[in-house]
């Protein structure tokens, strides 16, 4: 686990989550809703799901850019995608103003690091979130 995951979950709030499930015996769906039980502001992001779906009690967008036209704020991106897909995510977020970008466990992408790192975001691979926001002990306000 790495210095930079503990700082990502400390220091930011709102998550988007890029290929959050609807089928709640999936990580990309448990994942997101024990994140949001711990006080974390989670953004659907899924193509699939049609306009006006809601997921975990929020408004699902088909990408970050859509999302952020509707007025959110994309601090985190955490990734539920195949690694091919991750670099195309990571250009998504650095357009969209992102602070960090978060491959979930067994996604690694060395393009994608290097999209992130040369935007400045905060980079986190092969790991799961929700893992590291338990080993920490991270809450946020609320929850």
């Amino acid at each position: 686990m790495t210095h930079t995951a503990e700082r990502v979950l400390r220091d930011f709030d709102t998550i988007a989550v890029v290929g959050l499930s609807r089928d709640p015996a999936k990580a990309a769906h448990a994942v997101p809703a024990a994140l949001q039980s711990a006080g974390f502001r989670i953004i659907p992001i899924n193509p699939v799901v049609g306009p006006g779906s809601v997921l975990l009690g929020e408004a699902v967008y088909r990408g970050l850019a859509e999302a952020v036209e509707a007025g959110e704020t994309v601090e985190v991106v955490n990734v539920f995608r195949p690694p091919a897909e991750a670099a195309s995510v990571a250009r998504e977020a650095v357009r969209v103003g992102a602070r960090a970008l978060w491959l979930q466990q067994d996604i690694v992408s060395a393009e994608a690091r290097a999209i992130a790192e040369e935007a400045g975001l905060l980079y986190v691979e092969d790991e799961c979130m929700a893992v590291v926001r338990a080993q920490y002990g991270i809450v946020k306000h609320g929850a």
